[in-house]
This record gives C-alpha cells, structure tokens and sequence, in this order.
C-alpha cells in the first residue's frame, strides 16, 4: 500500500511540474527596431482557447506599449496541465 501511495504521489508531482514553453517569430517589417514593447496576454482554460484572434492581439499588444510602427512580432504559448497562456510580444516605435 505505501509504495503505491508513494508512486501515486510521484506521478502527480510528475504531472504538476510539467509544462511546456515555445516561441513563435511571426512577422518582421522594414521599420527599424524600436526601443517600446508591447504585451497582450491571453489565457485558455481546459482546452478551450483564448477568444481573441491573432490580429487583434498585435493590435491590443501595439496599443499596450503605445507603439505606432510595428517593427517585429512574436508569439509565446506556455502549456501548464489544463491552462495555456498565450502572449503576443510586440516591438515598434
């Protein structure tokens, strides 16, 4: 019994600690690098994803840092059990 509790607990911490990370390069313009950035978050819950579609979170993001020319964009997605959270990084003048 002890060592089924005890694999029991280390399966659980197993799933607890895992998570998973990446970044996504999604565009670039001929605008130079700006010093502002800008950051729109997102969160999914049990598989379902965030409401808000691409475009308008570069948009929000833009707004976010007070960008007006956007030079580079960039998605991070971070997956932890049943959350996903999505940011889109946004850089400009």
């Amino acid at each position: 019994m002890k060592t089924k509790t005890l694999i029991g607990l280390a399966l659980l911490l197993i799933l607890v600690l895992s998570a998973c990370s990446y970044n996504l390069p999604v565009s670039a313009t001929s605008n130079p690098l700006g010093t502002k950035v800008g950051v729109y978050s997102q969160t999914g819950f049990l598989g379902f994803p965030p409401m808000a579609s691409k475009d308008v979170a570069i948009h929000k993001a833009a707004q976010n840092g007070g960008i007006t020319k956007i030079s580079t964009v960039n998605y991070n997605m971070t997956w932890m059990i049943f959350i996903w959270k999505y940011e889109t990084i946004v850089t400009g003048e």
